[in-house]
């Protein structure tokens, strides 16, 4: 070819180069001061949730009152909240098509709501109220700055990246897991780069507030490294992972089943919670334990079964998994606010400690599997939480990562915990 035929080639390219600097850099620009304040916010929202349950631990009473506290969580959304209600499915709907705007009361209505839940004793999470203040944020610097619909839907997008990444300490998960969830089977990179600098951005203002995470660990596998993969294990890691899968659609057919039952039940919603409240100590006072209770990720009594002693044998029993199903179900079926993924963490942990005994594998490796699988599940999102696998225990599990999450959210099912997931292609092909 010759020069003048190469010039406007180069030309081009250098246009090109131009023009993704421009989009780095404004998106840069863009997505900083929310994620800082997405980042602050979160921070925030687990100090007082740390705080929220060790005093419910200091105070055992304080699980009588969580009737009350129901009642104050329905009050709160019955006369304030209104639009708000939608949660985690309203941000969602908002990204698919931009409408109304999420409401700026959304982060404050779900911060009060998730910490009076866990205080009183419920079974939620914390990503959904990290999520939703994420896209709350989001919405109003959308607003403000007066964006078009398509950069007000990339805007968004960032700010469930920002508050997952943020709250599990986990950038390169929260990025991939906003692109992901949004439709089952296909992903847009739209906003790719502006979801991996709002996560990493709002992590690292986590860090720098003082908070920091639970560590979980696994042992190396024999033979270490990515390359080394035992084809017996790995078989067994398939077969625990179909079961992963099921618990995964149980786990968000149960949920929506309660709230359905709840709703039709009881008319008016502001009750919902305060009945949630009574059924969940009918619970603690029938099986006469506790460990069902809050985030569950540990406890002040040693034997109390919770997602950390899960990865020891004998750290949970046959059936943990299926109790704390039940009680999350309950809780937010009922209308208390909180997230799905922490109980989802253990209920996959302790049903991995089972599987591992009955397969005879390594308990905290299946520990580990069923964390992130039944999360993969639920979500309809197996590369975010295979990524989330590496980002919480290493790389040296990553084939078995990877198998775990597929095949459970090969075998989970479309349904899945969040109402406003699209369909984008069929999981089986058809």
């Amino acid at each position: 070819m010759s020069p003048a035929a190469g010039a406007p080639v180069s030309r081009a390219r250098l246009r090109e180069y131009g023009d993704s600097f421009r989009y780095l850099a404004r998106w840069l620009l863009l997505v900083t001061p929310g994620a800082v304040v997405i980042g602050s916010a979160v921070a925030l929202f687990l100090w007082a949730l740390d705080r929220a349950t060790v005093l419910r631990w200091d105070h055992p009473w304080l699980l009588w009152l969580l009737p009350a506290g129901g009642a104050l969580v329905g009050a709160l959304y019955h006369y304030v909240g209104r639009a708000a209600e939608g949660g985690t499915d309203l941000v969602m709907d908002e990204i698919h098509e931009p409408g109304g705007g999420v409401p700026a009361r959304l982060a404050p209505l779900v911060f009060v709501g998730t910490i009076a839940t866990h205080l009183f004793g419920g079974s939620a999470g914390r990503e959904g109220t990290a999520v939703q203040m994420g896209g709350s944020i989001a919405s109003v610097i959308a607003r403000r700055m007066g964006l078009d619909a398509g950069d007000t839907r990339i805007l968004l997008t960032t700010g469930i990246a920002a508050g997952f990444g943020a709250v599990f300490g986990t950038p390169l998960t929260g990025a991939v897991f906003a692109l992901e969830v949004l439709t089952i089977g296909r992903m847009s990179y739209a906003a790719l780069v502006p979801c991996l600098l709002a996560s990493l951005v709002a992590d690292r203002t986590v860090a720098a507030w003082g908070i920091h995470h639970t560590l979980y660990r696994i042992a190396p596998l024999v033979g270490g490294g990515i390359a080394h993969v035992d084809i017996v294990l790995l078989g067994k890691v398939a077969v625990a992972a179909v079961v992963f899968g099921a618990a995964s659609m149980l786990f968000a057919g149960a949920t929506h089943a309660t709230a359905r039952a709840f709703a039709r039940v009881i008319r008016w919603p502001m009750l919902r919670p305060v009945a949630g409240g009574l059924v969940i100590i009918a619970l603690v006072l029938a099986l006469g334990s506790r460990d069902y209770l809050g985030l569950g990720v540990t406890a002040p009594d040693a034997r109390a079964v919770t997602i950390l002693s899960s990865f020891t044998p004998g750290g949970a029993m046959p059936w943990s998994w299926l109790w704390k199903l039940v009680f999350t179900a309950v809780t937010l079926g009922s209308g208390f606010k909180g997230g799905e993924v922490t109980p989802l963490f253990f209920i996959g942990a302790t049903l991995g400690n089972t599987l591992g005994g009955v397969l005879h594998a390594p308990i905290d490796l299946f520990a580990a599997l069923g964390f992130i699988a039944v999360f993969a599940g639920a979500t309809n999102t197996p590369l975010a939480c295979t990524l989330m696998g590496i980002e919480l225990f290493g790389a040296g599990a990553t084939p078995y990562f990877a198998t775990a999450c597929f095949l459970s959210y090969l075998f989970s099912g479309h349904s899945g915990i969040y109402s406003a997931q699209r369909l984008g292609s069929p999981k089986s092909g058809r």
